[in-house]
């Protein structure tokens, strides 16, 4: 007499279609960047803006990662690290040059009296142009829309409009709380100080998608977001610390 074993039967649970997993990573990285730009702008202590920022990369990263986004999608291949660097740095010295001659001009050096600088000590404005601005501000930025969000729109090695414009206007979004004091900006003041906070609000969004596009055709070019990092951290870092320059020397 014969015993026929019987195998057991495995029930394998479906997986998730890519699709879906995409959509739910663009709608997870929507509402984490959400919620990070309202705790970092509204809630936590000015020290943990920095902190907040590499999470919430992070957390960025994780998402594209599930969706199935490859990392030179996202511009973070090591391969193109050379190449990045140095279409970065071309792009430091064309800001470099720009801001020579916003100096150099009497007319365009209001662009730099901004009062939401404040009268920093040294060691204040090292913590924000060498720590502050990198990570909380560059380094989520350029990962977010440079990298992660383009990737999960459809983007990738080959510009596509849809998903560059989709990250860029996404961009100027994220701009909406701090374009609510852009008016304490000498120039802005000068230039739009008639007008209601919330057209110049909506200006600034508009010039913040703009430059969204710029800085990821920095990206595109250096095939990786260290490309378009260097040209924001020189904006950025380099433009806050010629300000405090200028405002000291008046």
């Amino acid at each position: 007499m014969s015993v026929t074993s019987v195998s057991p039967v495995i029930t394998r649970r479906p997986s998730i279609p890519a699709t879906l997993r995409r959509v739910l990573s663009v709608t997870a990285s929507i509402l984490l960047l959400a919620a990070s730009t309202f705790l970092a702008n509204r809630v936590l202590p000015g020290w943990a803006y920095p902190v907040t920022g590499v999470v919430t990369a992070a957390g960025l990263v994780g998402l594209a990662r599930y969706a199935g986004v490859s990392w030179a999608a996202m511009g973070l291949d090591r391969r193109y690290l050379g190449r990045a660097a140095l279409v970065g740095l071309i792009g430091v010295a064309l800001v470099g040059l720009v801001f020579g001659l916003a100096v150099a001009i009497p007319a365009l050096r209001t662009v730099f009296h901004d009062g939401r600088i404040g009268s920093p000590g040294i060691g204040q404005l090292m913590w924000l142009a060498l720590v502050r601005i990198p990570l909380g501000t560059v380094l989520l930025e350029e990962v977010a829309f440079r990298g992660v969000l383009p990737a999960l729109l459809g983007g990738g090695q080959r510009w596509r409009w849809g998903p560059v414009l989709g990250a860029a206007g996404l961009f100027g979004l994220w701009h909406l709380l701090p374009s609510l004091a852009l008016d304490h900006n000498a120039a802005v003041h000068a230039t739009f100080g008639g007008l209601p906070t919330a057209v110049i609000s909506l200006l600034a969004m508009l010039a913040a998608a703009g430059a969204g596009v710029v800085l990821y055709w920095w990206r595109h070019t250096g095939r990786g977001v260290l490309s378009s990092a260097l040209v924001h951290f020189a904006t950025n870092s380099g433009g806050l610390v010629l300000a405090w320059l200028l405002i000291a020397g008046r």
